[in-house]
């Protein structure tokens, strides 16, 4: 019994030498270990837009959406407000409208429901009974069109609510500069 206490007490000295370590770590790991939604995330340099190219996207959330820039910066802005879920739905839509396979296709419609439409999703979207109705028997049979319609409302939301929000940011005030 003396031994395996002696093992024992052996086993907690590693274990806090081993914690020590990993609490004096410097402070660049604890940036890495939480996120700050407040910091716009690294953006691609060399497709920056010229302050003419964004200034477009005030009036046109479709130019901001096509803009890989843009849609990247759109992305960390509504990430910052914890509103997100609006333009990664889009953005599956999108990607779903350009799949080829119908196996394909029937498993990324499936995850976009689980994902955004169906009630309690983890980022469900905001639309009307009409709209999900329509879109889920769409889902019967998976088209390029099944998510049409909740993309339309999705879209009209965000031009209506989002991007006057974002247009007011700093993250597209810098861009305008």
């Amino acid at each position: 019994s003396d031994l395996s206490f002696l093992i024992l007490s052996c086993r907690a000295k590693e274990i806090k030498t081993k914690l020590g370590t990993l609490l004096q770590k410097p402070d660049s790991t604890i940036d890495f270990i939480i996120p700050y939604p407040e910091k716009p995330e690294k953006l691609p340099k060399a497709q920056k837009p010229s302050p003419e190219e964004a200034l477009q996207w005030r009036d046109s959330l479709e130019k901001l959406l096509q803009n890989p820039y843009g849609l990247a910066s759109f992305r960390s802005f509504l990430r910052s407000e914890f509103s997100e879920e609006n333009v990664e739905f889009w953005v599956a839509c999108d990607d779903y409208k350009k799949t080829k396979s119908p196996l394909k296709m029937a498993e990324k419609a499936k995850k976009i429901y689980e994902e955004f439409i169906q009630t309690e999703a983890p980022q469900e979207v905001n639309i009307d009974h009409f709209t999900k109705a329509v879109t889920m028997k769409n889902l019967v049979e998976p088209s390029p069109t099944s998510f049409d319609m909740a993309q339309k409302r999705i879209f009209a939301l965000m031009e209506k609510d989002s991007l006057p929000r974002f247009v007011r940011s700093e993250f597209y005030q810098e861009l305008i500069k």
